[in-house]
């Protein structure tokens, strides 16, 4: 069988220990398999990379994809998605299995559809996928925003002054949320909570008032009751997404009015997409790229590999990107018990 590889959208750290096992598995199997370069790019322009033992040797503990990404979306293009199904037949492509999160997982959904074998396997560092408890990458992100948190304390505390910590979450606040909790931050604010600026202006009051500085968690996406979302830019992506950030700069600005005390902001960015995977990530995208190549050989298509509990399930493509899994409200109001 001669299986086809990608990976779209944003690096993830734990994509490299995917295409790794999926190699493993193939070759142990006798499967061939064809690395796509730049996600659905690679796909419609035919660029590809041959995946053996040598090719992922040592990539475990290796952060981004050695295989490359972009956020092309083929159906946005003039005859993408035929371009797509000629060169998979051309390649003598049997199945396919693309490593990403709801854009490139919804590619894959009109393929399979379109009557490509495809089997998906979930990747944001966001966390926001459906139909899976987790998604690879996630815990690492959360890592790096909780030690970031927990080095912002000493100085704040040090300098008397407001740190407000924005991190990625565009419809999703569940980054925010953990390494808020993990970190004890005075305030998390997400995207499924529109939040009053004058209870956070209070919120850091209070810290103040009891002899400590306050960290502020801001999820990109977060935005103030009857306010909108900070944009950097006007401009949208392939899949239709406007860039944001600004907002943890806004409330900086805002806090530090409001209080008298200086406040500065602290943008982790791509920072937490960035390194080597976490432990408990590379287990899981091992697992994921295990149970993939199983689903292929088992004949499944337009699935995805998803994990339920501590097992790993496969899900049908179109439930686990009907909708994002958003931050529900009794999850919000475990945190809201440590505001101030």
């Amino acid at each position: 069988m001669r299986i086809g590889i990608l990976t779209g959208g944003g690096d993830c750290p734990g994509l490299n220990a995917v295409i790794r096992a999926i190699v493993r598995k193939s070759v142990q199997s006798g499967d061939e398999v064809v690395g796509f370069r730049d996600g659905w790019r690679g796909v419609l322009e035919g660029d590809t990379v041959p995946m053996d033992l040598a090719a992922v040797r040592g990539i475990l503990p290796r952060g981004g994809t050695v295989l490359g990404t972009s956020r092309t979306n083929p159906y946005a293009l003039q005859g993408g998605g035929d371009r797509v199904l000629a060169t998979l037949e051309r390649l003598g492509v049997d199945a396919l299995i693309p490593i990403g999160g709801e854009d490139t997982l919804g590619v894959a959904t009109k393929l399979a559809e379109a009557g490509v074998r495809v089997v998906g396997v979930p990747k944001t560092i966001d966390n926001d996928l459906d139909a899976t408890d987790y998604t690879f990458g996630f815990d690492t992100a959360l890592g790096v925003a909780t030690e970031a948190i927990d080095r912002l304390h000493t100085t704040g505390d040090s300098h008397h002054r407001t740190l407000v910590v924005e991190v990625m979450g565009r419809h999703a606040g569940w980054i925010a949320l953990h390494a808020g909790m993990a970190g004890g931050a005075t305030v998390v604010l997400i995207p499924e909570q529109p939040f009053d600026v004058d209870a956070v202006v209070e919120h850091c009051q209070r810290r103040f008032d009891s002899g400590y500085s306050p960290i502020v968690v801001v999820s990109e996406g977060a935005k103030p009751k009857d306010g909108d979302w900070v944009l950097t830019t006007g401009e949208k992506d392939a899949f239709g997404h406007v860039r944001l950030g600004g907002i943890g700069t806004a409330l900086a600005s805002l806090i530090e009015e409001r209080t008298g005390r200086e406040s500065r902001a602290v943008v982790l960015g791509h920072i937490q997409r960035g390194g080597t995977p976490s432990p408990f990530d590379r287990v899981l995208a091992t697992r994921f790229g295990l149970a993939a190549h199983d689903a292929v050989h088992a004949g499944e298509t337009g699935v995805m590999v998803a994990l339920r509990g501590t097992d790993i399930v496969r899900v049908a493509l179109t439930e686990a990107t009907a909708q994002l899994k958003l931050v529900p409200v009794e999850r919000y109001a475990e945190v809201e018990v440590f505001f101030g």
